[in-house]
């Protein structure tokens, strides 16, 4: 029978944070910047159009005004002399060249006052344009101050601070209406948030409760010594039934719970993380004959512990319980890079076409079409995985490698 050829990899996963700043902010086009441009342009063309304006109407007043007041009919004893028209102090000039060059000499004078005129208007209206655009930059700053504080509660909100609230006071404008909206918005989903949290309490206890106590009945009679062969196999069946049971209930309550942003944060250390991990999954590695290695550099995050430590135990009892019979190898790795804490988990296993990789974080999916009747868990695990990522303003990625298994790789803010 011939092998099934190997899918084509996937392009490798980016190991910087999309969201990173990008350099220079203040070329990013905001809308301040965007309404100063506006302001001052607004100006700098009503300035020009004015100044053009000015400048035609004193250079017709000049051109109106260019015929001689009045013309030297006899200049016997005239003497004349002067700095800006040099010409019309030659003593030999007739009559009629000398008025030729009083004529010409204020037509050059009547230049230089219009050229003077445009020069100095121009350093004006540059002056005048520093001037509007910085005016038009403090003006949009004000204008859009309600905005900044709508941006600053959303982000706190993001944080899962629900009960914080803009409450914009000033005039009843389009603003105010915007502010409103978001305020009775946020106030939905506080109420919605807190019913999800009272339904999580209350489903946690009616839950857990009667599957406590199945798995308390059935080891009792299981521990019967008198018990018929068949019965322990049923109550062994039904034992294992139940486990599984709390397993999809554990799962699903710290996937809804862990769909928000964690508040309360610390310091965790991915290594240690990770260690601990290791250590929980060492014996069923070793049943399986799956050899855990790596080197663990310490990365160390702002995160909950508990979460933290859920998002490495899921990776490697994934890589463990998906892995090939014989001689598989699990490889866990933490590290810093590009200023963000990173963690790998790479494994030996079946071959995983890419195209079903994103289909494995959607909850009660496994590779190809398994969904049921399977002793490697419920489905949850890669679901809870991404959920805490996320919630710690992280990120998750996944891989086929080639020749089977899965490159798993976590990036946390640091």
């Amino acid at each position: 029978m011939a092998s099934t050829p190997a899918p084509p990899t996937a392009p490798p996963k980016p190991t910087w944070d999309p969201r990173s700043p990008t350099p220079m902010p203040w070329l990013r086009p905001t809308i301040r910047i965007r309404l100063t441009l506006l302001y001052g342009g607004m100006f700098l063309i009503a300035g020009i159009l004015l100044l053009s304006i000015i400048y035609l109407l004193a250079a017709q007043a000049l051109r109106t005004g260019s015929q001689p007041l009045f013309k030297i009919v006899d200049f016997d004893g005239l003497k004349v002399s002067s700095n800006d028209c040099p010409g019309i102090a030659d003593g030999n000039l007739s009559l009629t060249e000398f008025n030729n060059a009083i004529s010409e000499c204020i037509d050059d004078q009547r230049q230089v006052a219009l050229d003077n005129l445009l020069s100095r208007s121009l350093l004006a209206l540059l002056g005048l344009a520093v001037i509007a655009f910085a005016f038009g930059y403090a003006m949009a700053g004000r204008v859009l101050s309600p905005l900044g504080r709508i941006t600053r509660t959303a982000r706190a909100v993001a944080g899962s601070d629900l009960s914080r609230r803009i409450e914009l006071d000033g005039p009843d404008d389009e603003l105010k209406e915007l502010a409103d909206t978001f305020d009775d918005m946020l106030e939905r989903l506080q109420r919605a948030f807190t019913a999800q949290q009272r339904f999580v309490g209350n489903a946690s206890h009616e839950l857990r409760t009667p599957l406590a106590i199945n798995r308390t009945l059935l080891e009792v009679h299981l521990s019967d010594p008198d018990a018929p062969v068949e019965l322990q196999q049923l109550g062994k069946t039904l034992l294992a039934t139940n486990e599984r049971s709390e397993q999809l209930v554990e799962g699903l309550l710290l996937l809804a719970r862990s769909d928000n942003q964690i508040v309360e944060r610390g310091p965790v250390d991915l290594a240690e993380v990770a260690g601990q991990a290791i250590d929980q999954v060492a014996a069923e590695a070793e049943a399986r004959h799956v050899t855990i290695r790596g080197r663990r550099r310490p990365a160390v995050v702002q995160g909950n512990g508990v979460l933290l430590e859920r998002i490495a135990l899921n990776l490697v009892q994934n890589a463990v319980r998906y892995n090939v019979p014989e001689d598989g190898w699990v490889e866990v790795t933490t590290d810093v890079q590009h200023g963000q804490a990173v963690l790998v988990v790479s494994n030996t296993g079946p071959v995983v076409p890419a195209y079903e990789v994103e289909n494995l974080f959607e909850p009660f999916r496994r590779l190809r079409t398994e969904r049921t009747g399977s002793d490697k868990g419920v489905g949850l695990g890669l679901s809870i995985v991404r959920s805490v990522a996320r919630a710690h303003g992280g990120h998750i990625y996944a891989q086929p490698r080639e020749g089977g298994g899965l490159v798993m790789r976590v990036t946390l803010p640091i």
